[in-house]
């Protein structure tokens, strides 16, 4: 009898471990996204969205020099330094004032993948002011 009784309680103290470390470390999808940037980073650096949705953009510049917010498109990265080559490979852009703060939308990409995020100011990429943004499928 005493067997019968210790399984079922040993499942059931399995299946609530189990559940409780889901996720795999994985963001959920979100339409907003919150960003501190100062010299030289975001803060955070990962975000996730799902596809084609409106996605609005809270960021604040708490540095003392201009920050941008500059999505690359699918299958692209910056090279150093950001120049007039890496301009035609921006999907999409957001420029902050020292001290500002801004809240803008846009519409995330449609095809799910990872797409850096980085600040084009001049030497700021090089200090690694790199990101990544998640597109997920709805």
């Amino acid at each position: 009898m005493r067997k019968t009784t210790v399984l079922p309680i040993l499942v059931l103290c399995l299946s609530l471990l189990l559940s409780a470390c889901g996720g795999g470390g994985q963001q959920s999808a979100s339409t907003k996204l919150d960003v501190q940037m100062t010299e030289f980073t975001f803060q955070p650096t990962q975000f996730t969205v799902p596809a084609g949705e409106e996605i609005t953009l809270d960021a604040a510049n708490n540095g003392a020099i201009l920050h941008n917010f500059v999505i690359m498109k699918l299958g692209t990265e910056v090279t150093m330094p950001f120049d007039e080559d890496d301009k035609a490979n921006v999907y999409w852009e957001e420029a902050v004032n020292p001290g500002d703060s801004t809240s803008t939308t846009f519409t995330a990409p449609s095809d799910p993948g990872e797409y850096q995020v980085v600040c084009s100011t001049p030497g700021h990429l090089e200090a690694g002011m790199i990101g990544k943004l998640t597109v997920v499928a709805p």
